[in-house]
């Protein structure tokens, strides 16, 4: 074999080695994407089945939130197939801890909704009001309630979206009243 062949074969054999290198990194970063978005899909399953636990002993559907009313998630969870990752983790939590929860669940009296607690703290005023004014005095009157500024946000699009409230946009600014019902 002469030099300039071995030379040859040893820059195909480089080239081949950095491809082969390229294509290996290509699919590592392909597979850590997909386990991410595996890891959050079994996060909001794991939710849903926690969710539909705690309402589990609800028998009627009108003391559950709005939005389970519309969609059967404990009918849905429970229907999921033996081997997915939410039974999985249903399955290794303990039994007290799940008892606990569901006693939780049914010793607690029934809280009033996110969104009649804003339209309640929006009927006290005759003037707009911000999204980060009513969620400061949501939190200073119900210590017990701390949604983040994007639930408050969400719920009063919501009530928007009912027509229970009016929205008003002053430059950057988003404020809200309550409409007369009258």
């Amino acid at each position: 074999m002469t030099s300039q062949s071995a030379a040859t074969l040893r820059s195909r054999y480089v080239a081949q080695a950095a491809s082969d290198l390229e294509e290996n990194r290509r699919k590592q970063q392909e597979l850590a994407e997909r386990i991410t978005m595996l890891k959050q899909e079994e996060a909001l399953l794991a939710d849903i089945l926690n969710l539909a636990e705690r309402y589990e002993g609800f028998a009627d559907a009108s003391r559950l939130p709005e939005q389970l009313q519309d969609e059967p998630v404990a009918a849905k969870a429970k229907r999921a197939p033996v081997g997915t990752p939410a039974r999985r983790s249903a399955s290794a939590k303990s039994a007290p801890a799940a008892k606990t929860a569901k006693a939780d669940a049914k010793g607690k009296s029934h809280q009033p909704l996110l969104g009649d607690l804003l339209a309640d703290l929006l009927g006290q005023y005759e003037e707009p009001r911000l999204a980060k004014e009513l969620r400061d005095e949501l939190l200073e009157k119900h210590p017990d309630r701390d949604p983040t500024p994007q639930v408050v946000r969400n719920t009063l699009e919501s009530l928007v979206a009912k027509g229970r409230i009016r929205r008003h946009k002053q430059q950057r600014s988003v404020m809200y009243t309550l409409v007369d019902q009258g």
